[in-house]
């Protein structure tokens, strides 16, 4: 396997643009007829806060995060190569996000995906994400799974093992 190792980079890394290749080709089958509309939405010219998984220095994984107001900070562009899949990997890219995004001042996480990605609702859902409804260009879109999670801290209550 090899040491899993998380960089904080720009959407100008060569990595992250040949794993963004590969996603839009993986959504473009999902997603057929309806691409085209979301392909508009997921231009990656500027994005300032990409985590690159990298396993013996070769790019497996990436996710990114763009204000999307004040407060809240959106996921986008999650993906693992499918050769490195069911090993955690998305989950430790979202989990950097996450931290890098409170690190930003913004206290909650959105995001979009899709009825045809059921894995990707299942880690979100596992991660502490929930639907919630559909934001700004995606209202309307029965496709569309908008999601949700505050990144405050909840107090603990002692003796749980809730996070």
């Amino acid at each position: 396997m090899g040491e899993l190792t998380l960089i904080r980079t720009g959407s100008d890394h060569a990595g992250f643009r040949q794993l963004v290749a590969l996603l839009d080709q993986d959504l473009a089958v999902r997603d057929g007829d309806d691409h085209a509309f979301y392909a508009q939405f997921n231009k990656v010219d500027a994005i300032k806060e990409v985590v690159i998984a990298c396993q013996n220095d070769v790019p497996v994984g990436c996710g990114a995060i763009k204000p999307f107001s004040t407060t809240a900070a959106e996921v986008k562009r999650m993906f693992v190569h499918p050769d490195h899949r069911k090993q955690g990997i998305a989950a430790k890219v979202l989990k950097e996000l996450e931290n890098w995004g409170i690190e930003l001042g913004f206290s909650s996480c959105v995001l979009e995906t899709g009825k045809k990605q059921p894995e990707a609702i299942a880690l979100y859902q596992k991660t502490g994400y929930h639907i919630t409804t559909n934001y700004g260009q995606y209202i309307g879109i029965d496709n569309s799974v908008c999601m949700t999670k505050s990144l405050i801290a909840k107090p603990q209550t002692p003796g749980t093992n809730e996070y």
